[in-house]
């Protein structure tokens, strides 16, 4: 069995592995640092979990150990797409680094750029940095890249779904051609081939793992679940959620609960602590601080649920997390493997949940697909929701169907005819008397009580009386 003394790693850097307590690498590290110690470029393929940060720490440790850097130029380069992963990164160049004089700076949103900007100005060995916080440096004048010996990607898969493929190409583009890169990624999508065969050199493609396959030591279960109501969706799913967490004892010592949606984040958090569970979100919105002090107290045990969007679904090393809980089955199958890697971590034994409705078919079996098994159902633990065997209502039953055919109206019947006494003619006088006494009456002036309202028709003062006897003909007929 191989082990770290074997690979040829600067003696203060096993020392360190040895207090941090290692002494077996894992695959992805057994095979990516020996031709990283050589000066090769390295392609490294493995799922989340496997130890992918070790693998270009500590050959870049043993690499960097001796020189020095100068103000502004770095000698070696780590880009993460995230600050948490970034952050964890530079937390393991701490515990590799701690007997060597080894400098690093982190550059990463939500720090203060003068803080930054000081670390780099005094000269850093190591800089990790998330592309966006790196281009705003080297745009204000403050970085140089030229020196730039060693270049690490990590989790490149995830920069392609994050939007910074463009980004990352311009940083190569800054740093020196004779540089040395150590690519690694869980997936290997097309872009992220076309980038390797573009900016790598005879590299050494080191995988570990079929790609995109979940590790063997987490437990699998989903729970079909179909809501009795539609608006009864969330209230119940939340329900069942607890009742997974519950059925679970005291195995569920911790957890991650994965949503899709920033809103759902902080909706699902909420309902936890109102029910009585020490739950905290975490998401993109949130301020950076508040963000490594929910992180913080995850780790430390202080808080025993993070519920997260995707932004905590990579490199996110807790390596004891008991339990993960997918509260909405992630609409890009690759998010799945990542997210239940959080757990199962260095060989221990994990368990990940997951909840189902109906909507949720056609991303479910694109996990199984891509996972390459079929995922063991589980009863529904809550007793909420249609019953599990329950016929979908027919759309005719829903929705009653039009008729054609449609049903008249019966007439009232008509009310026996009245005789009406037909007007006898007037004489010129008298139409013209009649009409003197419509035109007496003053405008908008009120009626007298007792008085019906004369109809009044606009013919003028000069109409003749045949139209006269037609118009009260019609009314009174």
């Amino acid at each position: 069995m191989t082990k770290f003394s074997d690979l040829n790693l600067n003696p203060k850097v096993l020392k360190a592995i040895e207090e941090a307590g290692y002494e077996t690498p894992t695959p992805i590290q057994e095979g990516a640092i020996p031709p990283a110690l050589e000066g090769r470029d390295v392609l490294g393929i493995a799922q989340t979990g496997t130890g992918k940060t070790a693998s270009f720490t500590l050959p870049m440790i043993t690499l960097l150990h001796r020189g020095r850097a100068r103000a502004r130029m770095p000698r070696s380069l780590v880009l993460c797409p995230t600050r948490e992963l970034a952050a964890q990164v530079a937390e393991n160049f701490d515990i590799y680094a701690k007997h060597t004089k080894l400098t690093k700076a982190l550059l990463i949103g939500g720090v203060s750029f003068k803080e930054q900007d000081q670390l780099i100005d005094k000269g850093v060995d190591v800089l990790i940095a998330t592309p966006g916080r790196l281009l705003d440096h080297f745009e204000r004048g403050k970085l140089l890249l030229t020196g730039v010996q060693i270049m690490v990607v990590d989790e490149a898969d995830r920069m392609l779904d994050m939007g910074f493929i463009p980004d990352i190409e311009r940083i190569f583009g800054l740093t020196p051609f004779t540089r040395q890169t150590l690519f690694f990624s869980a997936t290997m999508a097309p872009e992220i081939e076309r980038i390797t065969n573009t900016f790598l050199s005879n590299p050494e493609r080191v995988e570990v793992a079929r790609q995109a396959s979940a590790s063997e030591t987490i437990a699998q279960h989903v729970v079909v679940f179909r809501p009795s109501r539609k608006d009864r969706e969330g209230s119940e799913k939340r329900a069942v959620l607890r009742a997974m967490i519950e059925s679970e004892g005291e195995n569920c010592r911790n957890g991650i609960i994965f949503c899709n949606r920033k809103v759902d984040v902080d909706v699902v958090a909420k309902s936890m602590k109102k029910n009585g569970y020490d739950a905290a979100p975490i998401h993109g919105d949130l301020d950076q601080s508040t963000r490594m002090r929910t992180l913080d107290g995850f780790r430390d045990g202080t808080l025993r649920f993070l519920v997260a969007s995707d932004v905590a679904a990579r490199g996110l090393d807790i390596p004891n997390v008991s339990h993960v809980f997918n509260y909405d089955v992630p609409s890009h199958a690759e998010d799945y493997v990542h997210r239940i890697g959080r757990t199962g971590r260095a060989g221990r034994e994990g368990r990940a949940m997951m909840i189902s409705v109906p909507r949720d078919d056609k991303n479910l079996e694109a996990i199984e697909r891509l996972i390459q098994t079929e995922i063991p159902r589980m009863d529904n633990p809550a007793k909420v929701g249609a019953a599990p065997n329950a016929p979908e209502p027919a759309a005719e039953e829903a929705k009653p169907a039009r008729t054609r055919t449609r049903t008249r109206r019966e007439k009232p019947a008509a009310a026996p005819a009245e005789t009406v006494e037909q007007p006898q003619p007037q004489t010129p006088a008298a139409a013209e008397e009649s009409r003197g006494k419509s035109r007496s009456r003053p405008r908008g002036g009120e009626r007298r009580k007792g008085e019906r309202e004369a109809e009044v028709v606009g013919m003028g003062d000069d109409m003749p009386s045949f139209i006269a006897l037609s118009f009260a003909e019609r009314r009174t007929g």
